[in-house]
């Protein structure tokens, strides 16, 4: 698949695009059979012992710049970068992360209207998307997230700034908080162009199946990959020092296996 053909996957249906946080998730959820991929800030945030959204110590727009670089590289499908609020809240900054996020091979990227406290004012939010799209020629996919839900607001706030976002140049609108059908199903009335929404979360109790029949167009999954292994991490640890035993090793992926995935070419 290619930049255009993950482009026009934004156009009809429903798909899933998982989120990696380095070179060797990313070829593991290749190896699944998944075209596409994108990446997650808060996995690559915890992999450098950092926290996600931290307004003191978060990971810095070059670090997370060469993640997206290493997913890339690893894989042959394309990559849809998560770069956060853009790195800034000025237009300028936004264009210049989605300028460095095209160098790196990214086939598309979100931009959040969310800076860590609160939302950014509707018309500079806008402002935003138009600068990353004004950096940024099709086909690369833009997203418009939205964290309205996130931060108390309402489904109606959430459908205005979203399509203020697909009108001001945004491919897809992304809305996380979104897991009810009822939710969904008013995003997706609302909405003027495709949604993006995460799963994964909590578990949830929509399938892929049900979101494609609400009209869903993108799902991603966030860091709850990245979580659920450091559930797994923590469960051996507890095991190693309180219980002394190895039970945890059974679930492991074979020595040779992951050589086999990770000495092949990419893909």
């Amino acid at each position: 698949m290619d930049a255009q053909e993950f482009f026009e996957l934004h156009q009809d249906g429903c798909f899933l695009l998982p989120n990696a946080w380095d070179a060797g998730s990313a070829r593991m959820l290749a190896a699944a059979g998944f075209p596409a991929l994108a990446t997650t800030s808060a996995g690559v945030a915890f992999s450098l012992a950092r926290a996600d959204h931290a307004a003191a110590g978060r990971v810095p727009r070059d670090v997370m710049i060469g993640r997206v670089r290493e997913v890339v590289e690893a894989v042959a499908g394309p990559v849809s970068a998560d770069l956060e609020d853009g790195y800034g809240a000025a237009p300028h900054d936004v264009a210049e992360t989605i300028s460095l996020a095209v160098a790196a091979g990214a086939a598309g990227g979100n931009i959040e209207d969310f800076d860590g406290r609160g939302l950014y004012d509707r018309g500079l939010a806008v402002e935003r998307v138009q600068a990353a799209r004004a950096a940024a020629a099709r086909p690369f996919v833009l997203v418009g997230r939205t964290d309205a839900l996130l931060t108390g607001g309402t489904v109606a706030e959430a459908v205005a700034r979203g399509n203020a976002y697909l009108a001001a140049g945004a491919d897809c609108a992304f809305v996380p908080g979104a897991a009810d059908a009822d939710t969904i199903g008013a995003l997706v009335a609302g909405l003027d162009g495709p949604l993006n929404v995460v799963m994964g979360l909590t578990g949830g109790a929509l399938s892929m199946a049900d979101l494609a029949r609400l009209g869903v167009r993108r799902v991603t999954v966030g860091g709850s990959i990245a979580r659920a292994l450091y559930g797994h991490l923590r469960a051996a640890a507890r095991e190693l020092f309180e219980a002394g035993t190895f039970g945890y090793a059974g679930a492991q992926v074979p020595q040779d296996e992951l050589n086999a995935l990770f000495s092949g070419v990419r893909g």
